[in-house]
């Protein structure tokens, strides 16, 4: 039976794994848009968070297997690959797509210059192929980061890093040499909610305390104003330890840092205000807690100097062409994994990951998410292996107009990062920055060099 899995960051490659581990003949082409396996292991985890960033070794594994092949640089559904055709190419397709939108605020002012998503400032210090060009960091004092999950953690400390930290890490040149020119001397990190409720870890934050010339500062107030934190020993363990490390720095006498981070709570932004044609402050409401666990507003304001605003409050799936989309969930409609089309099953198509459930969990939450949905399409794999499909799909790929980038030039490219990183004597592989680069890395069309 031949698979394709659309999408080659976790959920992708885990699907892969799975049908590998548990049907012996089955051949696995794992597809993906961008030159470069992995997803958001390579392009949404800090590039300071090695740790978390080695998982791209049990990922590699899984594709350098003998019954898989990596076809980068392959779009499916609109100015690509139809959803239509790929289904006629292979016995089943699985869709492994994540959430690629953020959500927005939704308040006046979201659009002026210097408001960006968090995930358009990851995506340039990450050389994301789709990042916008340079241009955060240019005159800006102070920033505000909306949102208290981990990746505002992240955005947050990289904000407030120093350049020689981040320097042995695989960040893009651009992207280092602007963030050491950088006049950045405090960042607001703010929720609307309480302490108690902030979704990043105890590990994320305490970092933010850890940081070389920053102090990380709470208002005792702001902790005040929750319940939970005043006795948080109710509180499940994860919020506890938040709580206990907040009301530390809470406690401190202020220090001597060239750089302060300011976490704040319960305060939902209104508005960003205008300063010379860009971004220059964020207007605030003062929230309280309603009670259920949620904030309402109290009429009171306050204003925050900002040149850069990133807002971090989630993100949506997106409809892909070809597929069936819940708008109001940000999914594709399924049943245990299958594609549903109106309310009927559509043979041999497959969601995992994010686009399946929703932007939830961690990188591990994808193994029993493909695990389910493996498990549904091995249970179909009798009816579908009945029908005729090519003995190999590339060279139709090829015919439709895509040029897929095998493991022998993601391997290429790998071999251009590690020399650029040496030429700058950064002591490991820089990212190359855009498309183009990574085009000019792949030495042309060949054999699969995996094994050489």
């Amino acid at each position: 039976m031949r698979v394709a899995v659309v999408g080659s960051g976790p959920s992708g490659v885990y699907t892969a794994q799975s049908l590998l581990q548990q049907d012996p003949e089955v051949r696995v082409d794992v597809l993906d848009r961008l030159p470069c396996p992995y997803g958001l292991v390579r392009y949404g985890v800090a590039p300071d968070h090695e740790k978390i960033k080695s998982l791209q070794h049990t990922l590699r594994t899984v594709l350098e297997e003998e019954r898989v092949r990596f076809l980068g640089g392959v779009e499916v559904g609109a100015g690509g690959v139809p959803v239509a055709r790929l289904r006629e190419l292979y016995h089943a397709v699985v869709y492994c797509v994540g959430a690629a939108a953020d959500r927005r605020l939704g308040i006046p002012g979201e659009d002026l210059p210097g408001s960006w998503s968090a995930t358009e400032f990851v995506s340039w210090y990450s050389a994301h192929p789709d990042a916008v060009a340079d241009g955060f960091l240019r005159g800006v004092r102070s920033a505000v980061v909306v949102g208290v999950g981990n990746v505002a953690v992240d955005v947050t400390r990289i904000l407030a890093r120093g350049s020689a930290e981040l320097s042995a890490t695989d960040m893009p040149q651009a992207a280092l040499t602007a963030l050491a020119a950088s006049r950045v001397d405090t960042v607001h990190m703010v929720g609307r909610r309480g302490p108690s409720q902030a979704r990043f870890t105890t590990k994320e934050l305490r970092e933010l305390g850890s940081l070389p010339e920053t102090e990380a500062v709470v208002e005792a107030a702001e902790l005040a104003l929750d319940p939970d934190a005043a006795d948080p020993s109710g509180l499940p363990s994860a919020q506890r330890r938040n709580v206990e490390v907040l009301r530390g720095w809470a406690a401190r006498s202020p220090g001597a840092a060239r750089r302060r981070i300011r976490l704040r709570f319960f305060l939902r932004p209104v508005e960003l205000l205008a300063r010379d044609g860009r971004v220059g402050a964020v207007l605030f409401e003062r929230t309280a807690p309603d009670g259920h666990g949620g904030a309402t507003g109290t009429g009171r304001f306050e204003e925050i100097e900002a040149q850069l605003v990133l807002r971090s409050v989630g993100y949506r799936g997106v409809p892909l062409e070809g597929l069936p989309f819940d708008p109001a969930r940000g999914t594709v409609p399924h049943r245990a994994g299958r594609v549903l089309r109106g309310v009927a099953v559509a043979p041999g198509e497959y969601v995992a990951g994010w686009i399946k459930r929703g932007p939830t969990g961690v990188i591990g939450t994808n193994r029993p998410c493909a695990k389910e949905t493996v498990a549904s399409l091995l249970a179909d794999a009798p009816a579908l292996a009945r029908r005729e499909v090519p003995a190999d799909p590339l060279p139709l790929l090829r015919a439709a107009g895509a040029e897929p980038v095998e493991w022998s030039g993601w391997l290429d490219i790998e071999r251009a990062e590690a020399a650029l990183g040496a030429a700058l004597g950064r002591g490991g592989p820089v990212k190359l920055p855009d498309r183009a680069a990574l085009r000019e890395a792949v030495g042309g069309a060949g054999p699969d060099r995996r094994h050489d």
